[in-house]
C-alpha cells in the first residue's frame, strides 16, 4: 500500500469518527426507566406527627410502604425539551435512591418547584433534598423515611441549608446558635463548629441564591473524603467536613461514601441533568476553604 493511499485512508477514519464529547467523565444518573435508582415509601405523614411509628385506630402499628413499591407513582419520568425529567410528587414520604454507592465525588443537577403540596406540609414551604453518603436501611430518622446521611436540603428560599439525618454528624463553617431563638448560619469565614445529635443538627445557607420565579436552579455537591461543598448556581452556601456518625457503641465513625437519596417531602418537585464524576482532590478554586 503507497503512502497516497495510507494518508487517505487516515483522513477517511478521522472524518467518520464521531466527535469527541465534553465532560465525557460524567455520568449521567437519569434516564426513561429509571435504571439507577431503587425507591422507597414509608407513610402519608399527617400533622401532629411526633416521629413514633403510626398506629391504626386500633393502636396497632402501621407497616411502611416498604422498597419498590411505587403503587401510586410518586417517582416518575418525564420527557423534557432537552431530556428526561423526574417528576416527584411528594404525596407519600419516602426517597428515590440510587443503587450504586460513591465516594469522592461531583454531582450536579437542576431543580424546580411543582405545583402540588401534601400534609404536613400544606400550609409550609415546598421542601425536598439530596441525602449523600446515605448508609443502612431507610426509616431510621425523625420521620422513618430516609437513611442514615447527611442532607443537603433542597426548600424554598433554603437551597444548600444541611440537616443532620439519624445520627449523622459533620463539621460546618457557620455563625454560632442562639438557643432555639437563632439558627446557626453558614459562613465560609467562620471557624469550624460541630452538628450532631445532642447539640445543632441543622444549619442555614450563607444566602439565598435560588433561581427567582421558580426557573430552574443549578445545585452541586462536591464531597472529597469527609469534606463537602454545598453549591448554588454557583455560589457556595456550605462549607462542611469531618462527616460521621454515631454507631450503636456510640463511637464517631467516618461517614464518607454512600448511596444518593432524593427525598419525597410533600411537595411536588423536579430534578433533571443528574450527573456524577469521580474527583481525585478537591477543586483547587474551592480547597482554600477548608485551610485552618
Amino acid at each position: 500500500m503507497n503512502f497516497f493511499v495510507i494518508a487517505l485512508l487516515s483522513i477517511l477514519t478521522v472524518l467518520a469518527s464521531p466527535p469527541s464529547k465534553v465532560d465525557e467523565d460524567w455520568e449521567l444518573l437519569l434516564d426513561s426507566q429509571l435504571t439507577n435508582w431503587e425507591n422507597y415509601l414509608s407513610y402519608r405523614h399527617k400533622p401532629g406527627y411526633n416521629g413514633k411509628v403510626p398506629t391504626d385506630e386500633n393502636g396497632k402499628e402501621v407497616l411502611p410502604i416498604g422498597y419498590n413499591k411505587d403503587e401510586t407513582g410518586v417517582f416518575t419520568v418525564l420527557e423534557g425539551e432537552d431530556g428526561p425529567v423526574l417528576r416527584v410528587s411528594g404525596e407519600i414520604y419516602g426517597s428515590i435512591f440510587t443503587k450504586k454507592s460513591y465516594k469522592n465525588y461531583h454531582l450536579k443537577l437542576q431543580v424546580k418547584w411543582g405545583e402540588d403540596k401534601y400534609e404536613p406540609r400544606k400550609d409550609l414551604l415546598k421542601d425536598s433534598g439530596i441525602l449523600y453518603h446515605s448508609i443502612g436501611e431507610a426509616g431510621v430518622e425523625y420521620w422513618r423515611s430516609w437513611m442514615l446521611s447527611q442532607e443537603f436540603q433542597v426548600m424554598e428560599g433554603h437551597m444548600g441549608d444541611f440537616w443532620c439525618q439519624a445520627s449523622s454528624a459533620i463539621d460546618i463553617r457557620s455563625f454560632p446558635s442562639e438557643g432555639d431563638k437563632m439558627s446557626p448560619v453558614a459562613d465560609s469565614a467562620q471557624p469550624f463548629r460541630p452538628f450532631q445529635s445532642g447539640g445543632d443538627v441543622f444549619c442555614l445557607r450563607s444566602a439565598n441564591f435560588e433561581t427567582p420565579d421558580n426557573g430552574w436552579t443549578t445545585l452541586e455537591l462536591l464531597t472529597f473524603e469527609g469534606k463537602s461543598l454545598h453549591i448554588v448556581n454557583g455560589n457556595v452556601a456550605m462549607v462542611l467536613e469531618n462527616s460521621r456518625y454515631i454507631n450503636e457503641e456510640g463511637m464517631e465513625t467516618p461517614l464518607i461514601e454512600g448511596k444518593i437519596q432524593l427525598q419525597s417531602e410533600a411537595a411536588e418537585v423536579f430534578f433533571k441533568d443528574i450527573q456524577i464524576r469521580p474527583i481525585l482532590e478537591l477543586p483547587m478554586d474551592y480547597a482554600g476553604l477548608f485551610d485552618e
